[in-house]
């Protein structure tokens, strides 16, 4: 189970015109931002990344505008740990858990889960704030993650594991967030 003094949420690369092309953009944008929430309320340290800004562009407003001015890690590798400052960060942070959001599906969000485990990191894919270009690239993605062992989750889910019970002081504050 993930406790929120043991958990990291990570938001791949919600960029440009590029996440305006992703399958279900709009749920996608919902469920990220409602994790951003929780993360703060929860006090969960969230680590945003951007692949080539430069030729991609930046994170979209939906996203930076809940961030409090928090700078994403630049990133020209597809996984996420092909990064030396993501690697030192997530370190930095000595947390075991890291809930994984972002785009695209089939490529940095697998390629950093892959990683990530291959590094003894536990992690959940929150399926609903995943997505690719096309929903059958977001399956092959889940399909080859959940061969690899991942686990996916939903928001509801997610929240609900890190609450463990509804008579958690935060809850009905917290269920807010996400609805």
């Amino acid at each position: 189970m993930f406790l929120p003094e043991n958990a990291v949420l990570l938001i791949i690369d919600v960029q440009g015109k590029l996440a305006r092309l992703m399958h279900k953009k709009d749920e996608l944008i919902q469920h990220i931002a409602g994790l951003i929430r929780v993360a703060y309320f929860l006090n969960i340290p969230i680590i945003i990344t951007e692949q080539a800004p430069d030729k991609i562009g930046k994170t979209i407003p939906e996203i930076t505008e809940l961030l409090n001015g928090q700078k994403p890690v630049t990133k020209n590798s597809f996984s996420c740990c092909g990064q030396e400052q993501f690697v030192r960060d997530l370190k930095a942070l000595d947390r075991e858990q890291v809930i994984i959001t972002g785009i695209e599906a089939h490529v940095c969000v697998y390629q950093t889960v892959r990683d990530l485990m291959d590094s003894q990191y536990e992690v959940q894919i929150v399926g609903d704030a995943i997505s690719s270009r096309t929903e059958a690239n977001k399956d092959f993605a889940l399909e080859r993650i959940r061969a690899l062992g991942g686990d996916v989750t939903s928001t509801e889910m997610i929240v609900c594991e890190l609450l463990r019970s509804s008579e958690h002081e935060k809850f009905r504050e917290v269920i807010n967030l996400i609805k």
